[in-house]
This record gives structure tokens, C-alpha cells and sequence, in this order.
């Protein structure tokens, strides 16, 4: 069984590599759903399900929650006051829009993730990104 370990560290693994829209390579290019996925690859093997393409605003059309309703077919939603290491986050961008950001929660109060412009980077979970989280799930099965 994997551990909550298992997944900082194989978020980690991607650590600088550059912000690529859609894609999932560490090292080449990946986006923040990118960096869920690869991780997901690197710890549990084949993706549950191929992503469909995606626009940037791809959820604001219509509002719905559409990245919360992917991670529940996959992973267990946990209340945020639960959060821990190796968690993935979904953060809202814009107040009363849907969650469209994704990080692994990496311990001590920072998280690993890929925003528009960086690279991977790890970062601290000050205040500003506290009020934007929305939801945090757990990957399956994991020992702590």
C-alpha cells in the first residue's frame, strides 16, 4: 500500500518541471491537473480515466464543479479541517467560481503545484490560499 509519503515524494520528483497547459511529462510539461495525474501514474500506475481537451476557462461556462466531480470518481473526499501530507487540494481561482487549481499537500503547511507562467514549485499554504480552498480529497488506500 502506498503512504502519504509515497506521494510527496513523487510530487516532488516533479519539482521544476516548466507549466505546460494540458500535458503531464515530468521534467518536459505540466499543468496542475497534469501534476495530480503524473503523480497519480507514478504511485498507482495507469490513469483511471484519459482527460478530454480543455480550455482555460473550461469550468466557468456554466459553473458547474467539474474538476470536484472528477476527484470523487477517483479519490475520497475528506472535510478540509482534515487536510494532510499527500492530499491533493482544489482551490477556487475567483470568489463564488468553481475550483479549478489542484495541488498535493507536501506537509508543514505547504503544498507542490504547477501555476500558469511557473514552474512546479512548492509553496507555502499562507492565508490567501487558505480562503480559496474548496475541496481536498485523498488518493485511495494510503498508509500513513
Amino acid at each position: 500500500m502506498p503512504s502519504r509519503a509515497d506521494i510527496v515524494v513523487a510530487a516532488e520528483s516533479w519539482i521544476g518541471t516548466p507549466y505546460r497547459h494540458q500535458a503531464s511529462l515530468r521534467g518536459v510539461g505540466a499543468d496542475c491537473l497534469g501534476l495530480v495525474r503524473g503523480v497519480w501514474r507514478d504511485v498507482f500506475g495507469e490513469e483511471p480515466e484519459s482527460v478530454p481537451p480543455y480550455v482555460a476557462d473550461w469550468a466557468e461556462s456554466d459553473g458547474s464543479e467539474t474538476l470536484a466531480e472528477a476527484a470523487r470518481r477517483h479519490l475520497d473526499e475528506v472535510p478540509v479541517k482534515e487536510m494532510r501530507a499527500g492530499d491533493v487540494l482544489l482551490f477556487r481561482m475567483r470568489a463564488n467560481g468553481p475550483a479549478k487549481h489542484a495541488t498535493i499537500h507536501a506537509g508543514r503547511e505547504s503544498m507542490i503545484h504547477a501555476h500558469s507562467g511557473l514552474h512546479v514549485s512548492r509553496v507555502s499554504i499562507d492565508r490567501a490560499w487558505l480562503r480559496r480552498l474548496a475541496f481536498v480529497f485523498r488518493f485511495p488506500g494510503l498508509t500513513d
